[in-house]
């Protein structure tokens, strides 16, 4: 018979988020996601090493970028190289059973006008966009294994989040879920 939970809370670390944001985005060779170009291209700008931290609150990504510009010839590029960091953050936003991000604001950028035409589409759309957890998901998943490893099969029939709240150094998630235990 399926049991209520109330109050759940879970604390979601920053280090869990880069792990998302590199098995959601970052999966060309090298971790790397490339916003222009490909990886055998001549020139190309692509991001790599998101680290998350929390401040207010806010969600926090910086992350480098190599760029090569100018005119590919050959698989080369004749141009410019430019490495810099970049800094977004976003507010984190709860979409049924997933956690989603929003409002995402550019808080540092490159000096690089010609760098910056690419990175500001990435950093206010496809980064935060990229970075969705759903939770009733990572739940079903822990408990898939339940029968092995308790003698019980628990599932998940609903979950529902309340609030996420920025801590200092974690995402609190606070919901309701049904478990059901045979």
């Amino acid at each position: 018979m399926p049991v209520a939970a109330h109050a759940t809370e879970i604390k979601i670390s920053s280090g869990a988020l880069e792990r998302t944001l590199n098995k959601q985005l970052f999966t060309a060779p090298g971790n790397r996601y490339y916003i222009k170009g490909k990886p055998d291209g001549g020139c190309f700008v692509y991001a790599e090493e998101p680290k998350v931290s929390f401040k207010d609150d806010r969600i926090w990504i910086h992350i480098k970028t190599h760029s090569k510009l100018g005119t590919s010839v050959h698989n080369a590029c004749l141009g410019v190289d430019i490495n810099a960091e970049a800094d977004v953050s976003v507010i984190p936003e709860a979409q049924g059973e997933t956690i989603g991000f929003r409002d995402a604001r550019v808080e540092h950028l490159s000096t690089s006008r010609e760098l910056n035409v690419f990175l500001v589409p990435f950093l206010n759309g496809k980064l935060p966009q990229q970075m969705k957890i759903n939770v009733a998901d990572l739940i079903r998943q822990l408990l898939a294994k339940s029968l092995e490893s308790t003698g019980y099969n628990m599932t998940l029939d609903n979950l529902k989040i309340h609030s996420m709240q920025v801590d200092h150094s974690d995402l609190d998630v606070d919901f309701d879920s049904i478990l059901a235990v045979q």
